[in-house]
């Protein structure tokens, strides 16, 4: 299968499409807090969008009913939002992707709710850094292998675990375009990255096993240990001069 390789004008879109999704999450950041319910973050998220003339392409995308996953506590993924309400000290992921005039942009982002521990600061802070290092691999003449590598090395070092069966992708008219980013593996193989290229980093990383069950509805997955986990994802334009983040909002 050949990689979609985009222009400047291409990558142009998704950036103007990224630019709504940071938007979001920055006021997401600010409006997260004990009794919120996730309902009304994935309505918000939706309202916030058309609003800025985008559609959420998650809603309805293979037959997934929201704008947004909301995935609390040992949800590793594509939680459902629900009318429960969020509690100090729980952790959610909140994952969206824009569609701003064809071009689609897509980032989760995990917070703490109300009060922290320093077990919940220190995941996050290996999940995000475990993103970052990827993205640091993102190059012209690098491989899918190096990002994975560079991923899983991280979570190794901090004892924590990359939930291996979820993947990043490539994005841009549509949410999930070849190839798939894996997070393990040796480094040196895989797709050859070019300039061009525009793909997810989004590594999901737990304390606990790294292994997960479905809930009901098919959707979400959790851990099959309770353990919580942690996602942190950019969506990344692979550039002669380096990665450039499309989705950066801190």
């Amino acid at each position: 299968m050949a990689v979609e390789l985009k222009t400047k004008e291409h990558i142009r879109g998704i950036r103007m499409a990224g630019r709504i999704v940071a938007a979001c999450h920055k006021a997401l950041s600010k409006r997260l807090a004990p009794g919120v319910t996730t309902l009304e973050i994935d309505r918000f998220v939706e309202r916030f969008m058309i609003e800025r003339g985008a559609v959420p392409a998650q809603k309805g995308f293979k037959g997934y009913p929201y704008a947004t996953c909301a995935s609390v506590n040992d949800v590793a993924c594509h939680g459902f939002p629900d009318a429960e309400p969020l509690e100090s000290g729980d952790i959610v992921t909140i994952d969206m992707v824009a569609d701003l005039n064809g071009w689609k942009a897509d980032s989760a982002w995990t917070y703490i709710v109300g009060k922290s521990t320093a077990a919940t600061e220190r995941l996050l802070r290996v999940a995000k850094q475990a993103m970052q290092d990827g993205i640091k691999q993102a190059l012209p003449g690098n491989y899918i292998g190096d990002i994975g590598h560079a991923v899983q090395k991280r979570a190794v070092r901090e004892g924590c675990h990359v939930i291996p069966m979820f993947f990043g992708h490539g994005i841009g008219r549509d949410i999930h375009e070849y190839p798939e980013v894996a997070y393990q593996g040796p480094p040196g193989q895989g797709v050859k990255l070019e300039e061009g290229m525009v793909i997810t980093i989004e590594p999901i990383i737990t304390s606990g096993k790294p292994d997960v069950f479905y809930a009901r509805n098919g959707w979400a997955a959790r851990t099959i240990d309770g353990a919580w986990a942690a996602q942190f994802e950019h969506t990344v334009a692979i550039t002669k001069g380096g990665p450039i983040v499309l989705t950066r909002w801190e």
